[in-house]
């Protein structure tokens, strides 16, 4: 049986729609979506690790999953054509493979560095998500400790900590 959840924030002039699963198909019904959704604008795709595209993002919950990486999630993210961002998105899939085993060679951009590097700031390499937010994008977001830490591990997120994932990588 499918099984997943759907939630949707507003965060300024963009809505968020998210897709949370532990099931391998609709991970990949997900990923086939995105794929004929985006299928000309393939070659600009930017996508986070919890992976947002444009205003799509999918949070699968690894831990409950039986096929814990299907063929259509590794194919995704080893795909060159793709360029992964995140604060410190190369961390993200270290843990990966250190915790999963998994193996893949995405194409990543550290967004701490990209920002130290681009404004001339050093102090940018140990920046937070609402830092970088703040600086770059003007804007500003809620990045609860209370949520931040809370159990990721529980079956059923609450809808705080789907907001703030989806915010993660939007």
């Amino acid at each position: 049986m499918e099984e997943a959840y759907k939630n949707y924030v507003v965060f300024y002039e963009d809505t968020i729609y998210t897709t949370v699963t532990a099931d391998p198909n609709i991970v990949s019904d997900w990923i086939s979506a995105i794929m004929h959704f985006h299928r000309y604008k393939l070659y600009n795709l930017v996508v986070g690790l919890d992976i947002c595209i444009g205003n799509r993002c999918l949070i699968y919950q690894i831990i409950y999953s039986t096929n814990r990486f299907p063929q259509s999630l590794i194919d995704f993210l080893s795909n060159d054509d793709f360029t992964f961002v995140g604060v410190d998105v190369q961390s993200d899939f270290n843990a990966l493979k250190t915790d999963y085993e998994m193996t893949c060679n995405p194409r990543a951009v550290v967004l701490r560095m990209l920002a130290a590097s681009t404004l001339g700031r050093a102090d940018l390499n140990q920046a937070g998500l609402k830092t970088l937010v703040g600086l770059v994008l003007g804007k500003e977001m809620d990045t609860s400790k209370r949520v931040r830490t809370s159990n990721w591990d529980t079956r059923w997120l609450t809808d705080e900590q789907v907001n703030y994932g989806e915010l993660r990588v939007h």
